[in-house]
């Protein structure tokens, strides 16, 4: 089983529309995939349950079908982690819900980061909580893929989900801001690597299953780029090829390697488009753009765009497994 993290502390950049996409064709394609929300605004969550079922889960006061309910026993320091409900989406899919509360446990998850540098076992159990529910709940759903969403920070929930991941996926938008972006996570990656080798090796308790935290970039994906003959415009070029090189001195850490556009660099995993009409649309009926029908509204123009969808999704998709695997 493999676990990938869709990760950009640069926000507006699709992330959150990747990773349902990307879930979906990985069940598509055979693939048994569980896809966790790892986001305290749940936008995943939403994307994927109907109202009235949202309404249902949110509205518990107790047991309630999210992430949380695996860390509560922990954060109330009454035992280690909990089962979390699996939301069956399709035969092949399944989804951890997030919670807005997730936000509350952020502070402990911070405190017990620095005691781990003491040996601390309690602080091990907080610290790869994430980890192991994931590891739990894609154990008990027979995953091929674990599919990760966070939020565009650096706080300390991303750190303990990112070191937990085997790989991680760069949604990018080709401008100054995600170039920056781009820049913050290849440094704050390789610091959060450093600091949890450190603490890994301080761990006492030899029967908690921690991360081995050596998280892997798999390449990056220009989101909702203009499209004039088959390639981006001009005015998206000028950020766009700068992100090879960017991506491959901060991320990859790699120097002295030749300039080249961001069409022929294979660290580029897709350039995607924006797909307009089609978004909205998928949502309203709750499904990816590559599965909307004429009886959803997909006609026309928007019929073709939805052929010529699947094609790059499945294309996107067949990129990250084909580097995942060997």
């Amino acid at each position: 089983m493999k676990t990938i993290i869709f990760f950009n502390n640069k926000g507006g950049v699709g992330k959150t529309t990747l990773v349902y996409h990307t879930s979906w064709m990985l069940a598509e394609l055979g693939y048994r995939c569980l896809s966790v929300d790892m986001d305290p605004q749940a936008n995943l969550t939403s994307m994927f349950l109907s109202d009235d079922e949202l309404e249902r889960i949110y509205s518990a006061e107790l047991n309630r079908e999210t992430i949380l309910s695996g860390i509560k026993p922990l954060d109330r320091g009454i035992g280690d982690i909990a089962r979390v409900k699996i939301h069956p989406i399709e035969d092949r899919m399944g989804l951890l819900a997030g919670d807005l509360e997730l936000s509350l446990f952020e502070d402990k998850l911070s405190a017990n980061w620095s005691k781990c540098i003491d040996g601390d076992e309690a602080a091990f159990r907080i610290v790869s909580s994430f980890h192991r529910i994931i590891q739990q709940e894609a154990k008990a759903f027979d995953a091929d893929f674990c599919v990760i969403d966070v939020g565009p920070n650096f706080g300390a929930i991303n750190r303990a989900t990112l070191i937990s991941a085997d790989f991680v996926v760069v949604p990018m938008a080709a401008d100054l801001f995600s170039l920056q972006g781009l820049k913050n996570l290849g440094e704050r990656l390789g610091t959060w690597k450093t600091e949890w080798k450190d603490r890994y090796s301080r761990n006492k308790a030899q029967d908690i299953q921690l991360p081995n935290g050596d998280i892997k970039p798999l390449g990056y994906v220009v989101m909702q780029h203009g499209i004039k003959e088959s390639r981006p415009v001009k005015s998206y070029l000028k950020w766009a090829n700068r992100i090879p090189k960017v991506f491959n001195e901060y991320v990859l850490r790699h120097s002295n390697v030749p300039e080249t556009r961001v069409e022929n660099d294979a660290n580029c995993l897709a350039l995607l488009k924006h797909y307009h009409s089609l978004i909205p649309m998928a949502m309203e009926v709750r499904k990816p753009i590559f599965k909307l029908k004429p009886a959803d509204g997909a006609i026309g123009a928007h019929y073709q765009a939805v052929i010529n969808a699947f094609d790059d999704f499945k294309s996107l998709t067949n990129s990250i497994i084909r580097k995942a695997t060997t």
